[in-house]
Order: structure tokens, then sequence, then C-alpha cells
């Protein structure tokens, strides 16, 4: 099973810069990779997600702000966050689109994604 870890999550007044890490295991398949978030009473949202082709696709909240990519000797995910917002509070997740299939949603929707990491809080004030 694909196991997926993230880390560096934390509280930055509104204009600083954060970098979120996901470490992942097990992965075979690799459709793509992405970025999520939650905020209390809102639907998990999409942010940005790696095919395996290595193109990007970014939500429009974010683009230019965030920056997705990947460490394949490290098997990390990252999503660098700078310019950060108020309305970038949230709890981020990284998630893996990893099985075999014919025909898969769009790697921007949380339908592409079966496996999810546990959460890492971000705050800014």
């Amino acid at each position: 099973d694909v196991q997926l870890v993230e880390s560096g999550g934390g509280s930055v007044q509104a204009g600083g810069s954060l970098t979120l890490a996901c470490e992942f295991s097990g992965s075979t398949y690799g459709n793509c990779m992405g970025w999520f978030r939650q905020a209390p009473g809102k639907e998990r949202e999409g942010l940005a997600a790696l095919y395996s082709d290595g193109s990007v696709k970014y939500a429009d909240s974010v683009k230019g702000r965030f920056t997705i990519s990947q460490d394949d000797e490290e098997n990390t995910l990252y999503l660098q966050m700078s310019d950060l917002k108020p309305e970038d509070t949230a709890t981020y997740y990284c998630a893996d689109a990893d099985y075999h299939a014919s025909w898969r949603p769009s790697c921007a929707s949380e339908d592409a994604y079966n496996y999810w990491g546990q959460g890492t809080q971000v705050t800014v004030s």
C-alpha cells in the first residue's frame, strides 16, 4: 500500500512562505500526485497536480504563488507556498493516484486519488 506523510505546516504571517513536504512510499503506477486543502466548514479544494510526464496544473487561487515539485531520489512531493494570505489557512493534504485504469478523473479532482496523507495544518494570520 501507498503511504503518505505530510510535514512542514505551521503558523506564518501574511505575506510569508512555507514549504510542505510529503514523503511517499509504495507507489507503483505513478498516474499523478496532488496537493489539496480543506478549511473548516468548506469543501476540500484541489491546489496543484503533478502528472507522471512532469506537467503540472494549478488552481487559479494559488497560481503564481504555489509551486508543486517532486524529488524522486527522496520520494518526496513538495508544495512551496509564498505570499500567503489568511484565506490560505487550512489543513493541507497530499494525495496519490496509484492504480491501473484505462480512464481516470482529472488529477485536478479529488476523485482521481485513492491514497491520502493525514494532513498538516497551515495557519496564516
